[in-house]
């Protein structure tokens, strides 16, 4: 991995976590989710991009203006659920296309 992920090409956001602990998280993938009007991304550390260990993280995701972006918490089970899946069926789709 980059000693300096600041190089790297994937955008790279501080999550603020309930316990008052930040993050540096890397954008791996933004996408839709059915039946839902948002825009959702998906994020993992920054220094376990390159491992298998690392945590996943799921939320609502808007641009906004000069390349900054916000991400706001998903509000429902539901909606985490199908936001999980459309992640799911995007990485399912992804190895598909590397066969």
């Amino acid at each position: 991995m980059a000693d300096n992920y600041e190089d790297m090409e994937v955008p790279v956001v501080t999550l603020e976590l309930d316990d008052n602990t930040s993050i540096d998280c890397a954008i791996i993938a933004v996408f839709n989710a059915e039946g839902y009007t948002y825009d959702y991304a998906a994020l993992i550390e920054v220094d376990k991009l390159e491992s298998e260990d690392g945590e996943l993280y799921l939320y609502r995701y808007k641009e906004l203006p000069d390349d900054e972006v916000e991400l706001t918490q998903i509000e429902s089970d539901e909606e985490f659920d199908a936001v999980s899946e459309a992640f799911d069926r995007m990485l399912d789709e992804a190895e598909f296309n590397e066969d």
